[in-house]
């Protein structure tokens, strides 16, 4: 018995310390979710060297985890970063991007994100989305995120409407890929109200032919759509 438990203990310490010795290998980068890669692996790759000076060949019990989760998540094109090592030294760094659902087109060129907050322009990528034109301060993103949001998740806006303008007092109004009016939505309040109001009048009007009749397409009132022809 004594012979066995000290079998045990060598082999532990042994292990332990073959453990220890084990170095760093170069990170295996993994993105999760979309495809579009606005961030490059090479770019995370570089994160996580200049945050741990001679990352590679570093010993596993030196490096610290939570310090290369907050490099990496501090990067304004990254949602969230997972970073974890494996038993024979190889480091993983699991990304997830951030997902753009406008583009702000004005002094600044910059993406709304799908929480509404500031995200860059990629030199990678360039995101399908509808531009956002007029007024925009960056700190106050949320009545066209709130816009931004509802197009993206309606197949009919996703497919219809190519801009958002929003006019020097907070006044919407939204452009369409094949029609000539604008259309104005007003504040954000009954959102839901004035794009089924909308939908009704443009599927009435296109089984008419007269879309191209309309100048100004009004949603401010309730319970009615207010045209201006040409």
């Amino acid at each position: 018995m004594i012979g066995l438990l000290s079998l045990v203990v060598f082999l532990y310490a042994f292990s332990s310390h073959r453990n220890e010795l084990r170095t760093v290998s170069e990170p295996n980068v993994k993105f999760v979710g979309e495809n579009n890669l606005f961030i490059t692996n090479e770019t995370v790759s570089k994160l996580l060297i200049q945050n741990q000076e001679g990352l590679k060949n570093m010993p596993k019990e030196t490096l610290d985890l939570n310090e290369l989760e907050d490099a990496l998540n501090s990067n304004p094109m990254i949602k969230s970063a997972e970073v974890y090592l494996t038993v024979n030294g190889t480091l993983h760094a699991e990304i997830k991007q951030k997902t753009p659902i406008a583009r702000v087109n004005t002094n600044a060129s910059y993406y709304i994100d799908d929480d509404g907050l500031f995200m860059p322009l990629s030199s990678n990528y360039s995101a399908r989305v509808p531009l956002v034109t007029g007024y925009i301060e960056k700190n106050n993103l949320k009545n066209v995120y709130e816009v931004s949001q509802k197009i993206v998740n309606d197949e009919f806006l996703r497919t219809n409407v190519i801009e958002i303008h929003q006019a020097l007092n907070q006044t919407i109004y939204l452009k369409l890929r094949q029609c000539q009016f604008k259309v104005q939505l007003g504040d954000v309040s009954n959102l839901d109200k004035k794009i089924n109001n909308f939908k009704a009048f443009y599927q009435k009007n296109l089984k008419e032919k007269t879309l191209n009749n309309y100048r100004n397409v009004n949603l401010q009132f309730d319970n009615q759509v207010v045209c201006s022809k040409t």
